[in-house]
């Protein structure tokens, strides 16, 4: 990424945008978040547990894990854990305020930011639209926790340190924004500069979001030099694609998914058989076609095969072929998938729902590696890896009887348990990014993004179905949109998305209970009473309710334009109306 970088520390000077900075109320709002149990050793943060660790801590963490694991992917694992931390800080902060602006989601970032002790955060330049789907920030960070010391400067060439510190920030940013955001540092601390200063951009906004992709995911990357890095990321570009294209799609930054992913990683270069777990709706049979993408026998064949889609009577000679004339209708001789996957990989999807007689012929193929068409006494070579999957507990269905314990333990080789979609939230905002991308080129919709709202309804749902529900109620709410336009909650299935609703509703815009409509039913005649009571007129009770709203906003005139369901302008346009009078 060098010769992208531009040395602006000349140029960067410590002057924080006033509008975006902390001041020392906001810094104690936050303060009053922690709580200490210390008789139980406990320290909270909201309703999540924290701990507080000396900063020599991280630097003694870098230190042993460049030479262990090389520059790239000790980099990478500590962006992971930044992304991760900051994820969960911005569903925090959503959680307490849904209503929130994208300046004021800045702004809580930088202050989490500077309550973790990381670095302190300043604003120069900003430029976002919610709207337009437009995010470009120009940032500075002052006493970084990250600056290296000598002893780590022969692993890089101290371009970029704040690893750790960029991963948070785009984690933040990405959740509260509904799609990926990039962070990346011009001047770095770790560089001998005083403080370091970067911009922060949606990565569709960058030309080059591939070099900063490969930090947030679990593939494999090679050095360039066992103890310097000092040229671009070494990762095959048709890798990166092969996690992240349109068919296929393995999108994910969370815990969860690069756990899956380092499994991957071991075991696709080698023949093993695979048993891939999880709920229906994971993406099972994407994370085994990635296996055989990543293999040796990535240019043969791959076989897909639902055994609980082919009638038992039809399974055997769908999987092992038939020969002409071995039952009536049989009037040609017909290979296998077993034939057709030869010297590739096949996946047997759904195979807990094998029969014991199905599965005896399969146990033979994975001992000895033969099998015979039906109705043939010639035996053929299998020369086939087998990937298997179910979302069945297959130890429950041997224990029952209803699944061999011989195929069981041939079967669960290496096992892999895929997450499910409440398992791995933290990728919600870029698989929804995805999708509605990849849908509205699909469908030629052209859709502009999802508004606040739509998206944090999405980010609230429970995801039974798992990618496939997500998958198809991006899909409609695309269909449903119009050319150009922003999908919006009515573009939703509302029986399906209605106890996310309900949550989202049991907050109102200053984080207060909300009102029922059964509340709401006698509001009319209880304005009309306070009208006559007060000498108000209409202008008398708009001047109030904008009063009350700026009173229950501490004056932030963003937030109390939200409040009233009203735009900042209208609410600036009667402020100064009023002054003049």
């Amino acid at each position: 990424m060098n010769q992208h970088r531009v040395d602006h520390s000349e140029s960067v000077k410590w002057t924080p945008n006033v509008s975006l900075t902390a001041t020392k109320r906001d810094i104690a709002g936050l303060i009053e978040r922690l709580h200490f149990d210390l008789p139980e050793g406990l320290i909270w943060l909201d309703q999540s547990r924290v701990t507080l660790l000396h900063a020599s801590w991280l630097a003694q963490l870098r230190s042993e894990l460049l030479p262990l694991l090389g520059y790239h992917q000790a980099r990478a694992l500590i962006t992971r854990l930044g992304y991760s931390a900051g994820c969960r800080d911005a569903k925090a902060s959503l959680e307490r305020n849904p209503a929130q602006s994208w300046e004021e989601m800045l702004l809580t970032g930088g202050q989490m930011h500077t309550l973790h002790g990381m670095v302190a955060v300043a604003v120069i330049n900003i430029d976002l639209d919610e709207n337009r789907r437009r995010c470009h920030i120009e940032f500075v960070w002052k006493n970084s926790i990250e600056r290296i010391g000598d002893d780590e400067r022969r692993f890089h060439n101290s371009e970029s340190g704040c690893w750790m510190t960029v991963g948070y920030a785009a984690g933040f940013l990405t959740t509260c924004y509904g799609a990926p955001v990039h962070f990346r540092e011009l001047a770095c601390c770790s560089g001998g500069h005083d403080h370091c200063s970067g911009i922060a951009k949606f990565a569709d906004q960058w030309s080059d979001s591939t070099e900063d992709m490969v930090y947030y995911s679990a593939l494999q990357m090679s050095e360039d030099d066992a103890t310097t890095a000092t040229g671009p990321i070494s990762l095959q570009p048709e890798l990166l694609l092969q996690a992240h294209n349109a068919s296929g799609i393995v999108v994910g930054r969370s815990t969860a998914f690069n756990a899956v992913q380092h499994n991957v990683n071991q075991v696709a270069d080698t023949r093993a058989t695979v048993l891939l777990l999880g709920e229906s709706g994971v993406g099972k049979s994407v994370f085994a076609r990635q296996i055989h993408d990543r293999s040796p026998r990535s240019g043969n064949p791959f076989v897909e095969i639902n055994c609980a889609a082919i009638p038992e009577n039809l399974l055997e000679a769908e999987l092992f072929g038939v020969e002409k004339g071995a039952f009536t209708g049989a009037g040609a001789t017909r290979p296998g998938r077993f034939e057709e996957a030869n010297g590739g990989s096949i996946f047997l999807d759904e195979i807990g729902t094998l029969s014991l007689s199905s599965q005896g012929k399969l146990l033979r193929v994975l001992q000895n590696h033969k099998f015979e068409r039906l109705g043939s006494n010639k035996t053929l070579q299998a020369d086939v890896r087998v990937i298997a999957a179910t979302n069945e507990d297959l130890e429950v269905a041997v224990q029952e009887k209803r699944f061999r314990a011989d195929l069981y333990y041939r079967l669960n080789v290496f096992p892999i348990q895929i997450p499910s979609l409440r398992q791995r939230t933290d990728d919600l905002p870029v698989l929804i990014d995805h999708f509605l991308k990849m849908f509205s080129t699909r469908h030629d919709r052209n859709v502009s993004g999802i508004s606040g709202q739509a998206y944090r309804m999405l980010l609230a749902h429970n995801w039974p179905g798992n990618i496939r529900e997500l998958e198809n109620v991006i899909e409609r709410a695309v269909i449903m949109c119009q050319r150009g336009e922003m999908i919006e909650v009515g573009h939703f299935p509302q029986s399906q998305l209605a106890e996310a609703a309900k949550r989202l509703m049991q907050l109102d815009e200053a984080g207060n209970l909300a009102h029922s409509s059964d509340d709401l039913d006698g509001l009319p005649a209880t304005i009309l009473d306070a009208l006559n009571s007060q000498g108000l007129n209409l202008e008398g009770l708009e001047r109030a309710a904008i009063k009350a709203a700026l009173a229950a906003t501490n004056d932030n005139v963003a937030r109390a334009a939200k409040l009233l369901g009203v735009t900042r302008a209208q609410i600036d346009y009667r402020l100064k109306k009023w002054q003049a009078e």
